[in-house]
Formats: structure tokens, sequence, C-alpha cells
């Protein structure tokens, strides 16, 4: 593990009550892993918190959802030649207890994309509500059904990612709602993706973006950039 170069990257957006727990729970690891927070235009202080905190930095200049943020924080790790990135959301309901869980298959050459699933034996922490539940199980069955992988936790953040997913989501990563899709990028790149059971927690501070009538919208939309990405290259073009 030691030997390994890792990047815990954090998209953030007006977390300031949240970011410092987190990057302070990531610094205190047993192994080393450098943190870079991604301050996602926020109006609050939340750069000012993660920097005080101990993580590096990334202002971008206005506000580009979660998808241009992460896809600037593999950037960043593309570019200076981190072996392994993991995401982390910027709230809390990661528990960093489970990293090293996550980045085993891919130290050990088992897997390129390494997902934290809540819905794998024997995880029995927080598992949103209801209707968050019923469009997660949503996108595992379409996911599954279109690329041959079994998913559970197609919407989980908590992800890890070799070098070779690195330098793919460098140069392509979904916008709006991204994680699902992501998934079917990561399998069209010819890229082995598996999951390992992990605890997730309610956030520290604030609620959800995604709520109610809002989770059919993301449903219907991700549903479609997902079918729309599984076309062939030549076909989307």
């Amino acid at each position: 593990m030691n030997s390994q170069k890792i990047l815990a990257i954090i998209p953030a957006f007006n977390e300031e009550h949240c970011i410092a727990k987190v990057v302070q729970e990531l610094r205190s690891l047993n192994f080393t892993i450098d943190v870079l927070v991604v301050d996602d235009g926020s109006s609050d202080r939340t750069g000012h918190v993660a920097r005080s905190a101990g993580a590096q930095v990334l202002t971008l200049p206005f506000n580009l959802g979660i998808g241009g943020a992460v896809q600037a924080g593999y950037q960043y790790a593309f570019r200076y030649g981190y072996d392994i990135a993991v995401q982390i959301d910027g709230d809390g309901q990661h528990d960093t207890a489970f990293l090293q869980r996550l980045i085993t298959p891919i130290v050990k050459g088992d897997s390129d994309c390494v997902i934290g699933s809540r819905f794998l034996s024997p995880s029995a922490g927080y598992r949103s509500s209801i209707v968050r539940r019923i469009g997660i199980h949503f996108f595992a069955g379409l996911i599954s059904l279109l690329t041959r992988v079994r998913v559970t936790d197609p919407t989980s953040g908590f992800r890890a990612c070799n070098k070779k997913v690195i330098k793919v989501f460098a140069q392509d990563y979904p916008l709006d709602y991204p994680e699902p899709e992501a998934i079917v990028e990561v399998q069209r790149a010819g890229a082995r993706v598996s999951e390992v059971a992990v605890d997730m927690r309610e956030r520290f501070a604030g609620r959800s973006s995604i709520r109610y009538v809002k989770t059919l919208y993301y449903m219907v939309k991700v549903t479609f950039a997902i079918l729309l990405r599984m076309l062939p290259a030549q076909k989307r073009g």
C-alpha cells in the first residue's frame, strides 16, 4: 500500500460544516493518502475550511456540478501521476474506515475500478430513503442488463480507480448525476469493475439535493444518458 501514490478526490459545494471532519478522517488513516478538495464554486467557506484542515484545494471559478468537479479531480490525479484515485463525498456519508477495503483489489491487480456498495452483505449502515433506493435498484438492474456485470449500488460515489481509469475519467466524465453513467463508461473502456461491501452514514450536516420529485427527473435523465452512451461511437457522432 505504501508504494502506491494515492489521491482522495472530494468534490464539495457549500460543505463548510462537513468538510473539515472528512479531511481529518482521511489524514488520520494509517497509510499515506493525499487529500484534494475540489471546491466547486462554493459561496460559503468550504475551500478555506478544507485548507485549514490540511487538504490541498482546487478552487473552481464557478459551479460546474458534481461531474465537472470530479473530472477536475481526475485531471489533477492524471497530471501528477497518481496510481490510485478515490472518490469521497464531502458530506461525510462515506466512512473512511472502509477505504483500505476499497483500494485492496486495485493494489492486488484484481480490479480497475472498485465501488463501495451499501447493499452487499454484511453492510448494515445508512441506505438512504425508500424513494432513493427505488432509483438505485432500477439503475442496478439496467446497468447489469446492459453491461453483463452485476452491480448493486450504481449511485455510490464511494469508489476507487487505477491509472487506466484515471486516464479515462480525466478525458471523459459524465456531467449531471454521473455515478451510474460512469460505470458504463468504464465498461466501454474495457476496464474491470467490481464492488466491495461498505457501510455508509447520514450526512454530517445539510441535506441531499436529490429529493422526491427530483428523483423521477434524475431517473429519466440518467436512463437516457446511459442508453445513449451504450450506442456505438459512430452513431453518437
